[in-house]
């Protein structure tokens, strides 16, 4: 066999296709009807910040004591607690499902009544944010 033949020109060999690689779901180049990865809904970096702040203000005033994060496949949820061992006092949620509508975030009191809803994360804190009383001496 000489260098200028190719193995395809050899009598009695056929050509044989390579099986392709199987595609990971998760990859750039996945099927279009393919089955979608769940995404977490969670708070990004400015949100924990303005979230943070006023969590800071709050545990300096002697209100607010402890907290907790979930974030589930829906929503995120920042619960503000008195006392870890009771029902949360606040429950900040980001629900992107409801951005379109009434605004991806509410500010929820404990027996579920919504105080406030809206586009803005600074906006909608305002309802827990006090304002700072002045006396004249």
């Amino acid at each position: 066999m000489s260098k200028s033949e190719s193995l395809t020109e050899l009598p009695g060999l056929k050509p044989v296709q390579a099986a392709p690689l199987p595609i990971q779901p998760s990859s750039p180049h996945a099927m279009p009807n393919a089955a979608p990865v769940p995404v977490t809904v969670a708070f990004d970096r400015h949100e924990l910040r303005e979230i943070f702040n006023l969590y800071g203000r709050m545990v300096a005033s002697g209100e607010w004591r402890d907290y907790a994060m979930d974030f589930g496949k829906e929503k995120a949820v920042f619960s503000v607690y008195r006392r870890s061992n009771e029902h949360p006092l606040y429950r900040i949620e980001k629900n992107p499902k409801l951005a379109r509508k009434q605004g991806a975030y509410a500010v929820i009191a404990v027996t579920g009544l919504i105080l406030k809803r809206g586009h803005e994360l600074a906006r909608v804190l305002q309802v827990l944010d006090k304002p700072v009383k002045l006396a004249l001496v």
